[in-house]
């Protein structure tokens, strides 16, 4: 079968084909419909996070069809809709009982430490392959897998609760999520940074209120229409050390810094006047839990999350398609999200 597989830093992602995967008894084979190609796809490619082994399929947003499944599956059959949670655990362990799976030590990452989804089929424990609704077509199921799950995780370990103010760093794929679901919290104002008009104009169409961080300083300009108070949480999706500062600098009393894009820079922080002072927390947010995208979905099913204009792009199964839209994401373009349609001929804007 066909895949487009990481071959090493710094190098551009190839064309290879591959054999098909194999299943075991408690497995299933997934005919891939769509993969969504996230930042961190581009920070692996760039060595900022390391993949291994390589070459490796990269993909860990991923959404397809049943093809087979293994003797001892009994939840899932043939033709199933199915998105996959990318985090393979032993499902015994500690965390695992816990419901904190994603330190599973035995956790593998599809798309980073195991095959993922740019590839026309794809194996995983069947536990993995999560029902997907028929309101909700393969490409959005797929990124729900990573921007969307990732973003409900973030706002679960903020606290953020009915009556409170949010800021959202970063309006790409995950911070169109976090925008609407800080709504769904009961969030009275959300606040959107980016540099990016077109973003920005997308989540003012989910009522956040955008701030052009290349116009304007956004702890600023956020102080100055919250009447110097700041917000109760801050949500940082970019991954850069400017903008962990600026999340810090602009949460209020007693307020919640969550961190969540992933960066390879030091934060420094003001220990009593970024801290201390106003009792701020600060959070480290990492991936999602398996137990919470049931919950995820129907919130997609229901319409309290909307994706219908989060996936911008399709493109097929091309390594050049898939390297120029990882460029774009390394210059922090490339619209809301990008996705690769497997069988498709052509990209669709």
């Amino acid at each position: 079968m066909k895949a487009v597989r990481f071959v090493g830093v710094n190098q551009p992602l190839q064309m290879q084909e591959i054999p098909m995967p194999e299943i075991g008894a408690r497995d299933v084979l997934v005919k891939v419909k769509a993969a969504g190609v996230c930042h961190s796809d581009a920070h692996y490619r760039a060595g900022i996070s390391p993949v291994d082994p390589a070459p490796l399929t990269l993909g860990h947003e991923v959404a397809g069809v049943v093809e087979r499944i293994g003797a001892d599956v009994g939840n899932l059959k043939p033709g199933d809709r199915v998105c996959l949670h990318y985090n393979l655990t032993c499902g015994d362990c500690y965390h695992c009982s816990t419901g904190n799976d994603q330190f599973c030590e035995k956790a593998l990452m599809i798309g980073h430490y195991t095959n993922g989804g740019y590839a026309e089929y794809i194996a995983v424990p069947s536990r993995n392959a999560i029902p997907l609704p028929d309101e909700i077509p393969f490409e959005q199921g797929a990124t729900l897998m990573c921007a969307s799950a990732t973003a409900f995780h973030a706002l679960r370990k903020s606290r953020l609760k009915g009556g409170e103010t949010a800021a959202i760093f970063g309006a790409g794929g995950l911070g169109q999520s976090a925008i609407q679901l800080a709504k769904a919290f009961g969030a009275v104002e959300v606040f959107a940074v980016d540099i990016n008009v077109d973003k920005l104009n997308l989540a003012a169409q989910y009522d956040a209120i955008p701030v052009n961080a290349k116009e304007t300083d956004p702890v600023a300009e956020i102080k100055r229409l919250t009447n110097g108070k700041g917000v109760d949480v801050a949500i940082e999706m970019i991954g850069l050390s400017k903008t962990m500062k600026q999340a810090l600098q602009i949460a209020g009393v007693m307020g919640r810094v969550v961190i969540v894009g992933l960066s390879n820079q030091p934060l420094e922080i003001q220990t009593y006047t970024e801290l201390l002072g106003n009792e701020i927390e600060l959070i480290g947010s990492n991936d999602h839990h398996l137990q919470e995208l049931p919950i995820l979905l129907d919130l997609a099913r229901r319409g309290v999350l909307d994706t219908s204009q989060v996936v911008t792009r399709s493109i097929p199964l091309q390594a050049d398609a898939v390297n120029e839209t990882l460029d774009e994401l390394e210059r922090f373009g490339g619209g809301i999200r990008t996705v690769i349609v497997p069988g498709s001929d052509s990209a669709r804007a």
